[in-house]
């Protein structure tokens, strides 16, 4: 069933149709929280607050085929107001793509972390969408409330950033 069959179903009272929605995206999103908090119990209440403010708002919700972006894009507000610098949980390296072989080839899970940290807040929040949640650049863009082709820009000049921190250090 798609995402916008099970919303009408829940708008029609259906509950059933409720928990297969949250089943469907709770892991991704308490994953994406535990990203970009860094607390396993705050990313729980992060990613339940995310689900309860979804289903307050599903009554003006008129995003055809654009509910799991709105999903995110209510996490990472909630995340926002949750912490002003979001301390990210690392990536694995093999998330990244095969252009950025420096990156890969990073000694560990610190190295990433720090690699990450040397990006400003929209960068990093880029690249944890496309890597960590594999998300497309046109849902990054949802989230983040900017277009594609920023997302794409945003993500390009993080992994380039990224690469040049990389390549000092070494």
């Amino acid at each position: 069933m798609s995402d916008d069959e099970l919303v009408q179903r829940i708008r029609l009272g259906d509950e059933d149709a409720a928990e297969t929605l949250v089943r469907r995206y709770y892991a991704a999103i308490l994953r994406y929280c535990a990203h970009r908090c860094g607390s396993g119990q705050r990313a729980e209440d992060l990613t339940q607050e995310t689900f309860l403010r979804l289903f307050r708002s599903l009554p003006e919700y008129a995003g055809r085929g654009r509910l799991r972006a709105f999903l995110y894009t209510i996490a990472e507000r909630l995340c926002i107001d949750e912490s002003r610098r979001p301390r990210p949980y690392p990536l694995e390296e093999q998330q990244f793509p095969a252009e950025c072989e420096g990156i890969r080839r990073a000694e560990d899970r610190a190295e990433i972390d720090a690699l990450l940290d040397a990006l400003p807040r929209e960068q990093r929040t880029a690249v944890l969408l496309r890597y960590g949640e594999q998300l497309s650049f046109r849902e990054i863009g949802d989230v983040m409330g900017c277009s594609l082709r920023t997302a794409q820009s945003r993500v390009r000049w993080a992994l380039k950033k990224m690469r040049q921190v990389k390549d000092d250090a070494g």
